[in-house]
């Protein structure tokens, strides 16, 4: 099997802008959402600045008011005043409507964004090639799925909307500002340089800390999931202290980059308060010359009321704190940039390639004993293979006859796996592959499978060349059972079903006993119907390979593979299902892959391999009789490892 590759989490951000021209691209199924959220925002934002503009006009009725009071000593009517505060209460009412109504529609498009990109996700990776999945922990890749999904629902949620609310928010305030005053407004604006100036700076550090934090995330999301299937592992051979040792240096990486990634960011919103304080001083101070200048020379374009000041100071804060709110929200947009990308990633993985064009149909023979499709199930399969010279198409019978002529691969160009490998399987034979770990026995299935493509040779199967068979086809005429068997969450009878998804429960009960699992199933507490979770962790290993047997047994396939099938099955209940295992193989080309020679000895042919080379082929008799390498293993002389 190929090994495991390094892990691909970026460094750095590849491609910023384009990563977040993609992240808001998810959002176009939701436009006209979006629109109403808009102008909720906009309602909610304007409101916010206008209730504040609107105090230079209380503010001045009001004076008004006590001026005409101090006069003649009589309250004067103040209509004026009742109707602007009930202008500003019916103004903020509408504000918390359209901001409940804003937040409550941005959760159900973040929601429903969140729901399209995790089955994009998954039905990208349903189509991915298992090379893939050999060079990826399957926690780093289930990291994709939990931890930086999360970091989108976050900027859906809750940075994306604020974000807009703050520059709607700048906008009106600065809108506002310049109607109470110019002068004012210049000496705010003029401090926006060194703000955006810092932002950026500190931005930048803790975007990339947020990225590696990610990285290091997805990396011990790996190792725990690693450790936690081989836990009985761990503790056989007393790990522990490694265990917990290697556990420590990734999650000190999580710490260290966390640590980083929000020291920066907690950094940023201080500064930027203390700067609004400064700009929010400096700016009283210059109201207060422009007063004093005013009332010396009200006429001066330097002039300025004292209820323009106390409606201008509050805006200070309007203006300046969406700008903070920016700059903090710019830290969870890196985030969610650094999550999105690891999302793209493995979305944007080059699907597995297809170019197939003979595909497997159910077949019935006419009169004269010529090969057509059928529309019905009749138990006879054959190839349907269409020749675009001529239109014409013909029909090969599906016997399960596999050829391999000089099949040389290697799982990455530099290094070469199998070095020319022949062989050929008739109809009905067993096929034995023997040797050592790593010589490339679970290599040639792997390629029959076109779970690779080879890079020298060609593989024919029923005299085609499986690279113009479609690959589903191809592996809906092949069974697997491998030394590695996988259960998944269902009953006993959905997991056997699952070798052939319209199986009858007859189909269920004759595979299992053909696999010599039905005894066993009954007496489970609810037989067939017993629910299996944790990958079958209520049967012992015999059991779950037997089911994998019987998983194989209803899909009834003409060729069969035999990975280590029953390597985690004891002697005595080896013996037992043999018979099984031959009524399962009768009529089938059977390729088996074993370390106990005891279960080759039958083969019609017998295929000895070292370093990706056959060395030995012929039968048990014509092995023994050479006296080489397979002689050796089955007298004892020499062991497998």
């Amino acid at each position: 099997m190929p090994p495991h590759g390094p892990m691909k989490a970026p460094a750095k951000p590849k491609d910023m802008k384009g990563t977040f021209k993609r992240l808001l691209s998810l959002m176009a199924g939701a436009k006209h959402k979006l629109i109403l959220v808009l102008l909720c925002t906009v309602v909610t934002t304007g409101v916010s600045s206008f209730g504040i503009y609107l105090l230079q006009p209380v503010l001045k009725t009001l004076e008004s008011l006590a001026a005409e009071y101090n006069q003649t000593g009589v309250w004067p009517a103040m209509g004026g005043l009742i109707t602007l505060l009930s202008l500003m209460a019916g103004m903020y009412l509408v504000s918390i409507i359209c901001q409940y109504s804003a937040n409550r529609i941005m959760m159900m498009v973040s929601t429903g964004i969140l729901n399209r990109v995790r089955k994009n996700m998954f039905d990208h990776m349903e189509d991915l090639p298992i090379r893939y999945f050999d060079g990826h922990t399957h926690g780093e890749i289930m990291s994709r799925y939990t931890n930086d999904t999360d970091t989108l629902r976050e900027f859906f949620s809750s940075t994306f909307p604020q974000a807009a609310s703050s520059l709607l928010s700048i906008l009106f305030a600065l809108f506002f500002m310049l109607r109470l005053s110019g002068w004012l407004t210049l000496l705010v604006v003029l401090l926006m340089p060194l703000m955006m100036f810092i932002t950026k700076t500190i931005g930048a550090r803790s975007g990339k800390n947020f990225v590696a934090q990610q990285k290091a995330v997805g990396a011990l999301n790996g190792y725990i999931e690693e450790t936690i299937e081989g836990q009985r592992v761990v503790q056989v051979f007393c790990h522990e202290e490694k265990a917990l040792e290697e556990f420590g240096k990734r999650n000190e990486d999580v710490r260290v980059a966390g640590t980083r990634a929000h020291t920066f960011a907690g950094l940023l919103g201080p500064v930027m308060n203390n700067l609004s304080h400064i700009n929010y001083v400096l700016t009283t101070l210059l109201g207060v010359i422009m007063i004093i200048v005013g009332k010396g020379n009200p006429t001066s374009i330097f002039a300025l009321e004292i209820a323009t000041l106390l409606a201008f100071l509050p805006m200070i804060r309007q203006f300046s704190q969406p700008i903070s709110n920016l700059a903090q929200q710019f830290n969870t947009v890196m985030l969610a940039l650094a999550g999105a990308e690891r999302v793209f990633e493995i979305m944007d993985e080059p699907v597995e390639e297809d170019e197939g064009y003979v595909t497997l149909v159910n077949a019935k023979k006419d009169e004269n004993g010529n090969l057509t499709e059928s529309e019905t199930r009749t138990g006879l399969w054959a190839w349907k293979h269409p020749h675009t010279a001529d239109g014409s198409v013909t029909y090969t019978e599906l016997k399960g006859d596999v050829v391999l002529e000089d099949v040389t691969f290697g799982y990455v160009p530099e290094k070469t796996v199998l070095h020319n490998i022949s062989l050929y399987a008739r109809p009905c034979e067993k096929i034995a592959f023997v040797g050592s770990t790593g010589a490339g026995k679970t290599t040639i299935t792997n390629l029959i499978n076109r779970f690779y493509d080879i890079q020298g040779g060609k593989i024919r199967y029923d005299g085609i060349n499986i690279e113009k068979i479609k690959k589903d086809d191809l592996r809906r005429s092949l069974g697997m059972v491998l030394q590695d068997t996988h259960l998944f969450t269902g009953t006993v009878k959905d997991n056997i079903r699952y070798g052939k998804l319209d199986a009858t429960d007859e189909e269920i009960y004759k595979a299992a006993k053909i696999a010599n699992a039905d005894f066993f199933i009954r007496h489970l507490p609810q037989g067939y119907d017993t629910m299996l979770t944790g990958d079958g962790a209520n049967l012992s290993q015999g059991q779950r390979q037997l089911l994998a047997i019987a998983r194989a047994a209803v899909a009834d396939p003409p060729v069969l593979i035999l990975d280590e099938a029953t390597s985690s099955i004891d002697t005595r209940t080896e013996a037992l299902i043999e018979k099984g295992m031959d009524a399962l193989m009768n009529g089938r080309t059977v390729f088996v892959i074993a370390h106990r020679l005891s279960t080759v000895r039958n083969s019609q042919a017998i295929m000895v391999l070292e370093k990706g080379r056959i060395i030995e082929r012929g039968d048990h008799d014509d092995l023994i009789a050479q006296q080489g390498k397979y002689y050796q293993l089955y007298t004892g002389m020499f062991e497998l490892s």
